[in-house]
């Protein structure tokens, strides 16, 4: 057995950095960067000969990897085009409808109440063979940022790549969409666009005090199992009522593990705080595809809002019952 030292003067000395396979490497330049280079590089020839075109991209959208090009060049990613894909097949608005030609999809508009997301592959394979639903999302990567369903519904920073700017290979688009590239990690990080400021200000703008962490009882007596508290009203000795809050725009197998821990705090809190409501604030179109987590994961409160200004004004509502 090496003692510690050697272990971690293993790590120091012989560390690699950055690894990566070299076969690999070669095999993505060759097989992905290099195809969605040379089709991007012969679609800016074509629009200079041509113009911009519908046609252009209906043709470049039926060959392999055309999507993934387009969405290359206007710098969004597979899954915010699933999101966006799932937002217009759930609502039915009628100047969506008209961009998208949802009324013309046919066998694709799903019927049923338990809508299961397509997934990137699919959503593929319906632009390269599906005439209809290519033009509908054709017209979204030339009109989306105008929609006024979309406006309300995506966040600008992803709103605003659905342009035909972005589309005509115009300097200024392409210099946006490096731009938001290099913003979208730092912009997630600040936390400053996080749902839950919605809570902090409405208790803010309430007088309403609040703490945020550990419980002390959770802390003497299950250490082991508790965990911090988004909001805790009006103070960690005496809570009336703790919040609990989950915006998901992406889905993930962590959310079943999610749902068991608010279950848990849950059982936790009656035992040692039974007389404190426990409040989730749970939305995003995460939590909307994925039901079965949905389901168990409300389990866990007492009652349940999103972020929807009906029930932020039912959540001011209770605020004002419980603290009387």
């Amino acid at each position: 057995m090496r003692t510690s030292d050697e272990k971690y003067t293993t790590v120091i000395q012989k560390n690699t950095f950055y690894f990566f396979d070299a076969d690999f490497e070669v095999q993505n330049e060759a097989q992905n960067i290099g195809v969605l280079s040379n089709l991007l590089h012969n679609l800016y020839e074509k629009i200079q000969q041509q113009g911009v075109q519908k046609g252009l991209f209906d043709d470049l959208m039926q060959k392999p990897h055309g999507l993934q090009a387009i969405l290359a060049l206007n710098g969004l990613s597979d899954e915010t085009l699933k999101r966006i894909i799932t937002i217009i097949r759930i609502i039915d608005d009628k100047s969506l409808n008209i961009l998208t030609k949802k009324a013309e999809w046919g066998q694709l508009l799903d019927t049923t109440d338990e809508l299961k997301e397509w997934s990137s592959i699919k959503i593929s394979r319906l632009v390269q063979t599906n005439e209809t639903f290519r033009h509908g999302v054709i017209n979204l990567f030339f009109e989306g940022a105008s929609n006024p369903t979309l406006a309300k519904i995506l966040r600008p920073f992803e709103l605003h790549k659905l342009t035909i700017l972005k589309l005509k290979f115009e300097m200024s688009a392409i210099i946006d969409t490096l731009v938001r590239y290099k913003q979208k990690g730092a912009n997630q990080a600040s936390g400053k666009n996080n749902a839950e400021n919605l809570n902090r200000e409405i208790l803010k703008n309430g007088n309403i005090p609040y703490e945020q962490g550990d419980l002390p009882l959770l802390q003497t007596h299950s250490n082991d199992e508790k965990r911090t508290l988004d909001f805790i009203i009006p103070n960690k000795h005496d809570p009336k009522i703790i919040i609990e809050s989950s915006f998901l725009s992406t889905t993930g197998s962590g959310q079943g593990d999610k749902s068991k821990t608010e279950i848990n705090i849950r059982r936790l809190l009656k035992t040692h705080y039974p007389n404190a409501k426990f409040i989730g604030f749970v939305d995003g179109i995460g939590w909307y595809v994925r039901k079965k987590d949905l389901r168990r994961m409300i389990t866990a409160y007492d009652d349940v809002f999103t972020f929807h200004e009906d029930e932020l004004a039912r959540f001011r509502q209770l605020l004002g019952e419980v603290l009387l």
